[in-house]
């Protein structure tokens, strides 16, 4: 656990329940309660024969905060199968909701991020799932994987065992060793720049968002300027997946923020690219 002189009463969500509210032949909309164990409600969709959150499985965490970083892996966001979201207006005292437009949901960006910070408190969270086959295997290893399976034609079970296996290699386990997943996002930058990086290192790659910019890989960046693996007292950079640091114990919150600093400052003195946090610092 991290250490920080804390002065502000800390709420723990915990609100339970899954219901189905609306259903047809073609898909079922069902609220998560936000205390909800994310990946536990990723398994009971996949039981059910729910698409939509399967290359998601394993992000630690609850529902309620899945909507603030519009989560995301695999090729999958939150975004893509949202319907709404109940939220505590903390000042009025009012439940309110909200639409997937008025989420303003981005690459790990929402309005709870910025406008709404600190106003609101998620209570439930509903989304929108199909019935029907939409496997998603393009993202990742986990074509890969299933070809190592001997798996030709995956169900929505291969797919979320295929994500879960990665996940377990590359990332540490959250109840072991501290940590909050992904620090950092995956610069958006300018095409040429990318290709200028690229054309001194061909083994970077480079994923179209439109004619001028692309998105390159974060751990790509961190791992090139020599900080995979890095130990320092109570924390570090992790050695199997740059793009996550680590609390080895009986360390402070700035100590993680003072790496991540010096990391951020590093990559941009080498490859001119701004890294941002994924992580929500308050």
């Amino acid at each position: 656990m991290l250490t920080s002189n804390i002065h502000e009463p800390i709420l723990l969500i915990r609100i339970p329940g899954i219901e189905i509210i609306d259903e047809t032949d073609e898909f079922v909309c069902v609220e998560f309660g936000a205390g909800e164990n994310w990946h536990n409600c990723v398994l009971h969709c996949v039981e059910n024969q729910w698409y939509g959150i399967e290359n998601m499985s394993l992000i630690p965490g609850c529902i309620g905060a899945a909507p603030i970083q519009n989560i995301g892996a695999y090729g999958a966001e939150l975004k893509d199968c949202f319907q709404e979201l109940k939220a505590f207006n903390i000042e009025t005292g009012e439940i309110e909701k909200f639409s997937l437009e008025q989420c303003k949901f981005g690459y790990r960006e929402s309005f709870f991020k910025h406008e709404g910070k600190g106003k609101y408190i998620i209570i439930s969270v509903t989304l929108r799932l199909s019935k029907s086959a939409k496997i998603n295997i393009n993202y990742g290893d986990i074509q890969k994987v299933l070809e190592q399976k001997n798996i030709e034609h995956p169900n929505l079970k291969d797919v979320s065992d295929a994500v879960i296996e990665i996940r377990q290699s590359k990332l540490p386990d959250p109840a072991i060793l501290g940590n909050s997943g992904s620090f950092f996002k995956n610069p958006v930058i300018l095409k040429s720049l990318a290709e200028k990086i690229q054309s001194e290192n061909p083994d970077l790659k480079i994923f179209p968002v439109n004619n001028e910019y692309v998105k390159i890989p974060a751990a790509w960046l961190i791992e090139k300027s020599g900080w995979k693996g890095h130990k320092r007292a109570h924390v570090g950079v992790h050695q199997n997946q740059a793009l996550v640091l680590v609390h080895f114990g009986g360390g402070k919150g700035i100590e993680i923020q003072e790496l991540a600093s010096e990391i951020q400052l590093d990559v941009a003195n080498k490859f001119s690219v701004n890294l941002e946090f994924e992580v929500n610092i308050w």
